[in-house]
């Protein structure tokens, strides 16, 4: 018997142009790339609590973590890139595996180690991540006659470095040492569950565009226009440190 999809999943994706579709992301990506420029640190509420929090508390470590991922603007942009063009569940699989491993990693190392890096330098690489991942889905390595980097490894590198990007969220203030360890692993767990949340909506609107014939059309605009978005950010992160940390 022949499945035949429901019209909800062609509701207001029809109706868009892929010029339409283009422009709508590309503001969206404009958006979260200044948003992640101001991001090195956590709102006042959240700063208040975690400097003044003892003992361990797994509860709101977990909220902070998972509210600080689902508003991470620049790493939904890279985690937009890395699954773009996967159709394969599995493969999916493992580039977030790879991408996880990586920024938990650096997560917990730079903070228990007290590894002390410009988080302005930080988020200017993870903006150049933004960029590789644009530029590998336009197969532009090939284009300039380049060996393509094995895009696993990338991944895997490049979480190590937004891993570091969520380390100096969290060393912009001092942390009890007091549970240290466990309140840094539930704030992790956070992180992944928002990541989670966050992958899930990027997936839905991926799978329902991908049905749709502007799909094709737009990858071209939608990868260049991610491109231009981390550009926009390495210039302003760029711009933070000479101006701020320098």
């Amino acid at each position: 018997m022949h499945y035949t999809a429901p019209r909800i999943d062609r509701l207001d994706v029809s109706l868009l142009s892929t010029s339409h579709v283009a422009k709508l992301l590309g503001l969206a990506l404009l958006m979260f790339a200044s948003a992640a420029c101001f991001a090195h640190g956590v709102d006042e509420s959240t700063r208040g609590f975690l400097s003044q929090s003892s003992g361990l508390q797994i509860g709101p470590f977990l909220y902070i973590g998972a509210k600080h991922m689902v508003t991470g603007y620049d790493h939904l942009l890279f985690l937009f890139g890395v699954i773009f063009l996967l159709v394969r569940g599995r493969d999916v699989l493992i580039y977030v595996t790879m991408f996880t491993i990586g920024h938990s990693t650096t997560l917990l190392l730079g903070v228990l180690a007290s590894l002390q890096l410009d988080p302005y330098l930080v988020d200017a690489v993870i903006g150049l991540s933004v960029v590789y991942k644009g530029f590998d889905n336009l197969g532009g390595f090939r284009a300039i006659a380049l060996p393509r980097p094995n895009p696993r490894l990338m991944v895997l590198l490049f979480g190590l470095v937004h891993g570091f990007g969520l380390a100096t969220k969290l060393q912009d203030f001092e942390l009890p040492q007091e549970n240290l360890f466990g309140n840094l692993v539930a704030f992790n767990v956070g992180v992944e569950i928002g990541q989670l949340l966050a992958l899930g909506l990027i997936l839905l609107f991926i799978n329902v565009w991908r049905r749709h014939p502007s799909f094709a059309g737009a990858s071209l605009a939608t990868n260049t226009l991610l491109m231009t978005a981390g550009v926009v950010l390495i210039g302003l992160q760029l711009g933070g440190y000479f101006l701020v940390s320098g």
